[in-house]
Protein backbone atom coordinates (compact mmCIF):
# COMPACT_ATOMS: atom_id res chain seq x y z
CA UNK A 1 0.00 0.00 0.00
CA UNK A 2 2.86 2.28 0.79
CA UNK A 3 4.29 1.60 -2.64
CA UNK A 4 0.95 2.49 -4.22
CA UNK A 5 0.82 5.70 -2.20
CA UNK A 6 4.28 6.51 -3.39
CA UNK A 7 3.27 5.95 -7.00
CA UNK A 8 0.24 8.14 -6.55
CA UNK A 9 2.40 10.85 -5.01
CA UNK A 10 4.79 10.63 -7.94
CA UNK A 11 1.86 10.96 -10.35
CA UNK A 12 0.53 13.93 -8.44
CA UNK A 13 3.96 15.56 -8.44
CA UNK A 14 4.35 14.84 -12.16
CA UNK A 15 0.95 16.36 -12.87
CA UNK A 16 1.77 19.44 -10.80
CA UNK A 17 5.00 19.85 -12.73
CA UNK A 18 3.20 19.45 -16.06
CA UNK A 19 0.48 21.83 -15.02
CA UNK A 20 3.05 24.41 -13.98
CA UNK A 21 4.55 24.29 -17.47
CA UNK A 22 1.36 23.90 -19.49
CA UNK A 23 -1.56 25.00 -17.32
CA UNK A 24 -1.75 28.53 -18.65
CA UNK A 25 -1.82 27.32 -22.26
CA UNK A 26 -4.55 24.82 -21.49
CA UNK A 27 -6.68 27.47 -19.83
CA UNK A 28 -6.19 29.84 -22.76
CA UNK A 29 -7.16 27.13 -25.23
CA UNK A 30 -10.29 26.31 -23.26
CA UNK A 31 -11.22 29.98 -22.97
CA UNK A 32 -10.63 30.49 -26.70
CA UNK A 33 -12.74 27.46 -27.57
CA UNK A 34 -15.57 28.62 -25.34
CA UNK A 35 -15.33 32.13 -26.76
CA UNK A 36 -15.52 30.87 -30.34
CA UNK A 37 -18.51 28.74 -29.45
CA UNK A 38 -20.25 31.64 -27.73
CA UNK A 39 -19.50 34.05 -30.58
CA UNK A 40 -20.69 31.51 -33.14
CA UNK A 41 -23.95 30.98 -31.30
CA UNK A 42 -24.33 34.69 -30.73
CA UNK A 43 -23.66 35.50 -34.38
CA UNK A 44 -26.16 32.87 -35.49
CA UNK A 45 -28.77 34.35 -33.18
CA UNK A 46 -27.94 37.86 -34.39
CA UNK A 47 -28.26 36.86 -38.05
CA UNK A 48 -31.58 35.15 -37.45
CA UNK A 49 -32.84 38.16 -35.51
CA UNK A 50 -31.67 40.53 -38.25
CA UNK A 51 -33.27 38.41 -40.96
CA UNK A 52 -36.57 38.29 -39.09
CA UNK A 53 -36.58 42.04 -38.53
CA UNK A 54 -35.64 42.72 -42.17
CA UNK A 55 -38.40 40.37 -43.30
CA UNK A 56 -40.93 42.27 -41.19
CA UNK A 57 -39.91 45.61 -42.70
CA UNK A 58 -39.96 44.13 -46.20
CA UNK A 59 -43.50 42.89 -45.61
CA UNK A 60 -44.42 46.42 -44.56
CA UNK A 61 -42.95 47.74 -47.82
CA UNK A 62 -45.13 45.35 -49.80
CA UNK A 63 -48.16 46.73 -47.98
CA UNK A 64 -47.12 50.27 -48.85
CA UNK A 65 -46.64 49.33 -52.51
CA UNK A 66 -50.38 48.65 -52.62
CA UNK A 67 -51.07 52.09 -51.18
CA UNK A 68 -49.50 53.78 -54.25
CA UNK A 69 -48.20 56.48 -51.93
CA UNK A 70 -44.66 57.37 -53.14
CA UNK A 71 -43.54 58.81 -49.80
CA UNK A 72 -44.68 55.81 -47.81
CA UNK A 73 -43.08 53.45 -50.32
CA UNK A 74 -39.77 55.31 -50.28
CA UNK A 75 -39.75 55.55 -46.49
CA UNK A 76 -40.49 51.83 -46.11
CA UNK A 77 -37.76 50.92 -48.60
CA UNK A 78 -35.27 53.24 -46.91
CA UNK A 79 -35.95 51.56 -43.56
CA UNK A 80 -34.88 48.19 -44.99
CA UNK A 81 -31.93 49.62 -46.91
CA UNK A 82 -30.60 51.67 -43.99
CA UNK A 83 -31.04 49.18 -41.16
CA UNK A 84 -30.42 45.90 -42.98
CA UNK A 85 -28.20 46.83 -45.91
CA UNK A 86 -26.40 43.49 -45.90
CA UNK A 87 -29.59 41.43 -46.01
CA UNK A 88 -31.10 39.94 -49.16
CA UNK A 89 -34.17 42.06 -48.53
CA UNK A 90 -32.44 45.43 -48.94
CA UNK A 91 -31.66 45.34 -52.68
CA UNK A 92 -35.12 43.91 -53.36
CA UNK A 93 -36.67 46.74 -51.41
CA UNK A 94 -34.66 49.22 -53.44
CA UNK A 95 -35.77 47.56 -56.70
CA UNK A 96 -39.44 47.62 -55.70
CA UNK A 97 -39.26 51.27 -54.69
CA UNK A 98 -37.37 52.17 -57.87
CA UNK A 99 -40.01 50.52 -60.04
CA UNK A 100 -42.72 52.39 -58.16
CA UNK A 101 -40.88 55.67 -58.69
CA UNK A 102 -40.39 54.93 -62.37
CA UNK A 103 -44.15 54.48 -62.73
CA UNK A 104 -44.82 57.90 -61.21
CA UNK A 105 -41.94 59.39 -63.24
CA UNK A 106 -39.79 60.19 -60.20
CA UNK A 107 -36.46 59.55 -61.89
CA UNK A 108 -34.42 61.14 -59.10
CA UNK A 109 -35.47 58.64 -56.44
CA UNK A 110 -35.48 55.75 -58.90
CA UNK A 111 -31.91 56.42 -60.05
CA UNK A 112 -30.66 56.68 -56.47
CA UNK A 113 -32.27 53.37 -55.53
CA UNK A 114 -31.05 51.56 -58.65
CA UNK A 115 -27.52 52.83 -58.06
CA UNK A 116 -27.76 51.57 -54.49
CA UNK A 117 -28.54 48.10 -55.80
CA UNK A 118 -25.57 48.25 -58.17
CA UNK A 119 -23.26 49.33 -55.36
CA UNK A 120 -24.53 47.06 -52.57
CA UNK A 121 -26.32 43.96 -53.88
CA UNK A 122 -24.43 40.70 -53.55
CA UNK A 123 -26.48 38.98 -56.25
CA UNK A 124 -25.22 39.54 -59.79
CA UNK A 125 -28.68 39.11 -61.26
CA UNK A 126 -30.09 42.00 -59.26
CA UNK A 127 -27.17 44.21 -60.27
CA UNK A 128 -27.75 43.33 -63.94
CA UNK A 129 -31.43 44.29 -63.81
CA UNK A 130 -30.65 47.50 -61.92
CA UNK A 131 -28.08 48.52 -64.56
CA UNK A 132 -30.58 47.89 -67.32
CA UNK A 133 -33.29 49.96 -65.65
CA UNK A 134 -30.88 52.76 -64.77
CA UNK A 135 -29.51 52.85 -68.33
CA UNK A 136 -33.08 53.23 -69.61
CA UNK A 137 -33.64 56.23 -67.34
CA UNK A 138 -30.35 57.78 -68.45
CA UNK A 139 -31.38 57.31 -72.08
CA UNK A 140 -34.57 59.25 -71.38
CA UNK A 141 -32.38 62.04 -69.98
CA UNK A 142 -30.12 61.86 -73.06
CA UNK A 143 -27.19 60.93 -70.82
CA UNK A 144 -25.87 58.59 -73.47
CA UNK A 145 -22.32 58.18 -72.17
CA UNK A 146 -23.36 56.95 -68.73
CA UNK A 147 -26.08 54.77 -70.21
CA UNK A 148 -23.58 53.04 -72.50
CA UNK A 149 -21.12 52.60 -69.63
CA UNK A 150 -23.77 50.63 -67.75
CA UNK A 151 -24.74 48.58 -70.79
CA UNK A 152 -21.13 47.72 -71.55
CA UNK A 153 -20.63 46.28 -68.05
CA UNK A 154 -20.40 42.51 -67.72
CA UNK A 155 -23.82 40.90 -67.40
CA UNK A 156 -25.47 37.49 -67.55
CA UNK A 157 -26.19 35.93 -70.92
CA UNK A 158 -29.85 35.67 -69.94
CA UNK A 159 -30.13 39.46 -70.23
CA UNK A 160 -27.78 39.85 -73.21
CA UNK A 161 -30.66 40.42 -75.64
CA UNK A 162 -32.21 43.17 -73.53
CA UNK A 163 -28.83 44.81 -73.00
CA UNK A 164 -28.09 44.75 -76.74
CA UNK A 165 -31.52 46.13 -77.59
CA UNK A 166 -31.23 49.05 -75.19
CA UNK A 167 -27.70 49.67 -76.39
CA UNK A 168 -29.11 49.90 -79.90
CA UNK A 169 -31.63 52.47 -78.68
CA UNK A 170 -28.88 54.58 -77.13
CA UNK A 171 -26.66 54.40 -80.20
CA UNK A 172 -29.58 55.16 -82.50
CA UNK A 173 -30.45 58.22 -80.39
CA UNK A 174 -26.87 59.37 -80.88
CA UNK A 175 -27.22 59.01 -84.63
CA UNK A 176 -24.73 56.12 -84.75
CA UNK A 177 -26.75 54.08 -87.21
CA UNK A 178 -24.21 51.40 -88.06
CA UNK A 179 -23.40 50.71 -84.42
CA UNK A 180 -27.09 50.71 -83.52
CA UNK A 181 -27.79 48.21 -86.31
CA UNK A 182 -25.05 45.92 -85.01
CA UNK A 183 -26.52 46.09 -81.51
CA UNK A 184 -30.03 45.28 -82.74
CA UNK A 185 -28.68 42.38 -84.77
CA UNK A 186 -27.07 41.02 -81.63
CA UNK A 187 -30.33 41.47 -79.76
CA UNK A 188 -32.27 39.57 -82.44
CA UNK A 189 -29.84 36.68 -82.07
CA UNK A 190 -30.09 36.61 -78.28
CA UNK A 191 -33.86 37.06 -77.92
CA UNK A 192 -36.05 33.99 -78.34
CA UNK A 193 -37.58 34.06 -81.84
CA UNK A 194 -40.96 33.08 -80.36
CA UNK A 195 -40.99 36.09 -78.04
CA UNK A 196 -43.17 39.06 -79.08
CA UNK A 197 -40.24 41.23 -78.06
CA UNK A 198 -38.21 39.62 -80.83
CA UNK A 199 -40.56 41.10 -83.42
CA UNK A 200 -40.25 44.60 -81.93
CA UNK A 201 -36.47 44.47 -82.16
CA UNK A 202 -36.71 43.22 -85.72
CA UNK A 203 -38.88 46.23 -86.55
CA UNK A 204 -36.20 48.56 -85.18
CA UNK A 205 -33.59 46.75 -87.23
CA UNK A 206 -35.72 46.94 -90.37
CA UNK A 207 -36.19 50.68 -89.83
CA UNK A 208 -32.41 51.07 -89.97
CA UNK A 209 -32.16 49.03 -93.11
CA UNK A 210 -30.99 45.97 -91.24
CA UNK A 211 -33.17 43.49 -93.15
CA UNK A 212 -31.39 42.67 -96.38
Amino acid sequence: MATLDLQEQEQVDAFKHWWKDNGTSVVLILVAALTVFAVSKGWQYYKEKQANEASTLFAELNKQILSNDPKRINDAAAAVMDKYASSAYAPRAAMLAAQSNIQVKDAVHAKTQLQWVIDHASEAGLKDVARLKLASLLLDEKNYADALALLNAAHSDALAGLYADLKGDVLNAQGKTDEARAAYQQAVIKIDAKSPYHGLIQMKLDALGGAK
